[in-house]
């Protein structure tokens, strides 16, 4: 009898792909390519942001590896101070680039480890790997945002970074004070009444240091009509404009205990350009979600991931407090008291986490389905 033969080979080869790596600084770029495990990579010094340099290293690496010119490129980078304009013009050029959460990526776990640029490249190349063959967990992905949903998060972290710098003014001013004994509130005639200023023997303040504080509050000053200007240019646009995320924040703002601040955070930064799925999506992507360990018989709570947006988890906390007192009869408020209120102060600090969660998935439901969260009121007119 004839033995039935096996067939070993494919009749219809997979088109072989090119994966590159590249890792960023300021100065120089690291670029590592390969086609596969066991394959040696090929690396690659380039001047940073030098793009034409990189076209070039593409088409020498497929030569290296004898891939045609249409051969698929895969590449990857870690997220960082470049943003996401690398990805963009990758994509221009039909590479198929992800942008790695750098947080994400695996690492060894021993007190010492070495760590270089060459070995960075090689680990991101084997990931990568990795993950186009089905390993999807392997690291987080950053959602690119378009251009112009990107330049809409400028107006209020711009705002939120001048806020913070009017507040250090506002300290250091107070600390030059504090540093000779004096206490003066800081209000609109602060610089008059800085003059009448006297320290514990009757004698004015040192001249330097008068003129420090005249220099100081200068600043702030400035600072501060910077924060006017903001706030005008985004009242403004809540009045006037039709675009879709800024009737999102004329939503947002309709509820009781959501004000100016929040609603356009909210939208600008999460809900306008991001798809969620479900509620899980949600609370992860704001950081939200518990982390439990558990490992033979131990087992606990470590708190909430904070892997997310730290903007958005920030405001969350901040408008679930302010939920529970101006919107006390919402069901959400009623479920705080019910389980929370009545404990201590760690209790209660759990609990606003909690809410705040529950909070941010109702808001959601409430721009995508136009559902009001469950006994919530809206503003008079």
């Amino acid at each position: 009898m004839k033995p039935e033969t096996t067939r070993t080979i494919n009749d219809t080869p997979q088109p072989q792909n090119l994966y590159s790596a590249i890792e960023l600084s300021n100065e120089k770029w690291k670029l590592g390519f390969t086609i596969g495990f066991g394959q040696a990579p090929r690396l690659r010094d380039l001047d940073a942001r030098d793009l034409a340099g990189l076209v070039k290293e593409i088409h020498m690496a497929k030569e290296r590896f004898g891939l045609p010119g249409s051969a698929p490129v895969l590449s990857c980078y870690e997220a960082g101070r470049d943003g996401f304009w690398l990805h963009r013009y990758l994509q221009t050029l039909g590479v198929a680039n992800l942008v790695v959460d750098s947080a994400s990526i695996e690492v060894n776990r021993r007190k010492r480890r070495a760590k270089t640029d060459r070995m960075d490249v090689g680990k991101l190349l084997t990931m990568l790997m990795r993950y186009h063959q089905g390993e999807k967990k392997v690291w987080s992905i950053v959602h690119v945002p378009s251009p112009e949903d990107e330049d809409q998060r400028q107006l209020h972290r711009d705002l939120m970074a001048l806020k913070a710098e009017q507040t250090h003014h506002i300290n250091r001013l107070k600390g030059l004070l504090a540093s000779q004994g004096v206490a003066l509130p800081f209000q609109k005639d602060f610089l008059s009444r800085l003059e009448t200023v006297r320290l514990w023997e009757g004698s004015p303040l040192p001249s330097a240091l008068h003129a420090r504080m005249k220099r100081e509050y200068e600043r702030y000053q400035l600072v501060k009509q910077q924060i006017n200007q903001l706030e005008l240019e985004r009242e403004q646009a809540v009045r006037t404009s039709t675009a879709l995320p800024v009737e999102q924040v004329r939503q947002l703002l309709r509820l009781k205990g959501i004000g100016m601040n929040s609603a356009w955070v909210y939208v600008m930064e999460f809900f306008a350009w991001r798809g969620f799925h479900n509620r899980r999506e949600v609370g992860s992507l704001a950081g939200l979600t518990p982390t439990p360990y558990q490992s033979g018989e131990s087992s606990r709570e470590q708190g909430i991931s904070k892997v997310g947006n730290r903007r958005i988890r920030a405001m969350a906390i901040e408008i679930a407090w302010a939920w529970l007192r101006y919107q006390p009869d919402s069901q959400l408020s009623r479920w705080y008291q019910e389980r929370f209120a009545k404990g201590g102060s760690r209790a209660r600090r759990i609990g606003i986490v909690a809410l705040a969660r529950r909070l941010l998935v109702d808001l959601w439901q409430y721009l995508e389905k136009g559902e009001l969260p469950e006994d919530a009121c809206l503003k008079s007119s």
